[in-house]
């Protein structure tokens, strides 16, 4: 009897310093710090499941989520980037103080029970359906030229927007990308060709298109540079859309071509756009499938009505080109640039002004689209076969800013972002 009274007080025991020992177990913690002197505001961190993984167990089928001490919810997107059914990335938008190290607690919750956070990235492409609407898609090809051009997208385009600015890229053998300016944060690309809107080329309360493109590559449209010939990616014989996700932290999709046609050689091409909040610029990964050494990939500005000189300057790991002047729809201040990693910069130029389609090269003649390439400031990229090269392009719109008036302002902005696309937020545990 007393052996089983032992027995019975030394199991209680274990079973109490179990739950002590529970009960005072600390929470996972990671502190992120930013080493810069100078305050970041909509800072986007990026980790992936391994990064997380190394600092706290993961639990099948429950999603991580991150606190500060007060149990408030810091803004998060968990992303799964191939589809496979499990997420890889979980994106986090934080402010920081110069210098500030942030402490969090990371916890797991069941997907229907995510916190939900304001949406302020917002993707988009609506094709034309027979009562008038536009219905969006996740995938869709785009028609060729050969038989007629034709526009079946909402806005002619594949549209994404943040709550600082709005882009688009016709889908169409044109392939240009062009601009929305915008006044006020809420979205507007669902919008577009719908009353609600209305006419979008002219200035509303939210703003307005505020690019002419013309045969230029617009704002940040894609070229291949060859022996001193740029080759314009579109009129390919494949053209095609693919959403790859859309949240409130971070969308992101492809544009993948084939059938480009370059001298004798006829290459593969796909453009990754990342879009964040907060931000006057949009990510590009561009990947091409059989470029040849000394290939440069180009970007490019439109420079129609441009009277001051563009510019050029290295800021922190990146060269950067830009174009600041009177140049909008709206007959006002606009900035467009191109951050490249210095060690990937190639040959910058400014193309002819001459009007190639009044020449008989003429692409698209219902919108006096030549595929020659004109009325361009652009900056080739180092290419390598089937390796990423990643970009980033800046627009600002006078009338949505002070700052935005004056190329020293929009200067300013190019130089501060670099310096923290440069300096990353430092991650401990």
């Amino acid at each position: 009897m007393k052996f089983l009274n032992r027995m019975k007080l030394k199991i209680f025991c274990i079973l109490l310093l179990a739950v002590f020992l529970f009960s005072c177990k600390k929470e996972v913690e990671i502190f992120l710090t930013n080493s810069l002197n100078v305050e970041r505001i909509d800072e986007v961190l990026i980790l992936s499941r391994n990064e997380i993984a190394s600092k706290i167990k993961l639990t099948e089928g429950l999603l991580p989520v991150f606190e500060k001490e007060d149990d408030i919810f810091i803004p998060s997107q968990v992303d799964d980037l191939n589809n496979d059914g499990t997420w890889d990335e979980v994106v986090l938008v934080l402010n920081f103080d110069a210098n500030e190290t942030l402490e969090l607690k990371i916890d797991f919750v069941k997907s229907e029970d995510y916190p939900e956070f304001e949406k302020r990235t917002n993707l988009r492409l609506g094709i034309h359906q027979e009562d008038g609407t536009y219905k969006e898609v996740d995938q869709y090809l785009a028609p060729g030229c050969d038989d007629g051009f034709k526009i079946i997208a909402q806005g002619e385009s594949v549209n994404w927007e943040n709550d600082k600015i709005g882009f688009r890229n016709y889908f169409d053998c044109r392939n240009v990308k062009d601009l929305f300016g915008k006044l006020k944060p809420g979205f507007i690309i669902d919008k577009l060709h719908t009353p609600e809107l209305g006419d979008y080329h002219s200035l509303s309360d939210w703003g307005m298109d505020v690019l002419h493109c013309g045969s230029s590559l617009g704002s940040g449209g894609i070229a291949l540079l060859r022996n001193d010939s740029l080759f314009r990616l579109g009129s390919t014989n494949v053209y095609e859309y693919q959403k790859i996700l859309e949240g409130p932290l971070r969308s992101v999709f492809e544009l993948r071509y084939e059938g480009w046609k370059v001298d004798d050689d006829e290459l593969e091409a796909v453009e990754r756009i990342s879009l964040y909040p907060g931000k006057y610029w949009f990510e590009s990964d561009v990947t091409i499938i059989g470029c040849l050494e000394n290939d440069q990939i180009v970007t490019g500005i439109v420079t129609t009505h441009l009277k001051n000189e563009p510019f050029e300057f290295d800021t922190n790991d990146f060269k950067c080109i830009g174009t600041h002047d009177v140049q909008s729809l709206n007959n006002d201040e606009l900035g467009m640039a191109v951050l490249v990693p210095s060690g990937e910069a190639g040959k910058i130029e400014r193309t002819t002004d001459i009007n190639f389609f009044n020449l008989g090269y003429q692409t698209v003649v219902e919108k006096s689209f030549s595929n020659i390439i004109s009325e361009t400031y652009y900056i080739g990229q180092e290419c390598e076969d089937r390796i990423p090269a990643k970009h980033y392009f800046f627009s600002v719109w006078g009338l949505d800013k002070e700052q935005w008036k004056t190329e020293e302002g929009f200067r300013s902005y190019i130089e501060s972002e670099a310096l923290k696309l440069s300096n990353s937020i430092l991650l401990y545990n």
